[in-house]
């Protein structure tokens, strides 16, 4: 009794790290140096991604009733978790680009607003782009054609502009031409006499 009670703080803490979670991805880490766990820690951390290592055990108990219960066959072994509640792809995205410099580190099973996704569909899950990249995206292509539409605009206006000092020059250069010719006429007459 004593043990289960001792445990308890635990699994509350692992069900209030879960509860409001985007995202939850299960990884085996074994075979992983300290500096390769330290240096996954921080890319995660700098992402907003909480990583823990918790006892199989007890996690199971968290799953118990929630989403994440599906993931509960998969706790055999050291299994750490990552979790998101801000980004839904982000722990995906970070893990399996580290997995791929780190091949000890595994990823097994996750679960993305609600789905569970076994590994694959984790790496597939990673692929995806996050929430910020997809938003300057959208805005971009929003953009294009309004500021291409500027441009043609732009230059309409610039080459209208040239087009009427051009019209407007050779209408001033013909009265000074009239002039020049009026004035070699009589020159002409002249000299013919």
């Amino acid at each position: 009794m004593a043990k289960v009670e001792l445990k308890q703080p635990i699994v509350q803490e692992i069900s209030e790290q879960i509860k409001d979670a985007q995202s939850v991805v299960l990884v085996d880490y074994r075979g992983l140096t300290v500096e390769e766990v330290t240096a996954l820690r921080k890319e995660l951390r700098e992402a907003g991604v909480t990583y823990k290592v918790y006892k199989n055990t007890l996690m199971n108990f968290a799953f118990k009733g929630t989403d994440l219960e599906s993931m509960s066959s998969l706790l055999e072994g050291p299994n750490a978790i990552a979790i998101s509640k801000t980004d839904a792809t982000a722990p995906a995205r970070i893990l399996a680009k580290f997995a791929k410099t780190a091949t000890a580190l595994e990823l097994k099973a996750g679960v993305v607003e609600g789905t569970f996704y076994d590994a694959e569909g984790i790496k597939a899950i990673a692929s995806v782009p996050s929430r910020e990249e997809l938003l300057s995206k959208f805005l971009g292509s929003i953009q294009s054609p309004i500021t291409n539409f500027a441009r043609v605009l732009n230059q309409i206006a610039e080459q209208g502009g040239a087009a009427d000092a051009a019209v407007a020059a050779p209408a001033e250069e013909a009265p000074a031409a009239e002039e020049a010719t009026a004035e070699e006429a009589p020159a002409a007459e002249a000299e013919s006499n």
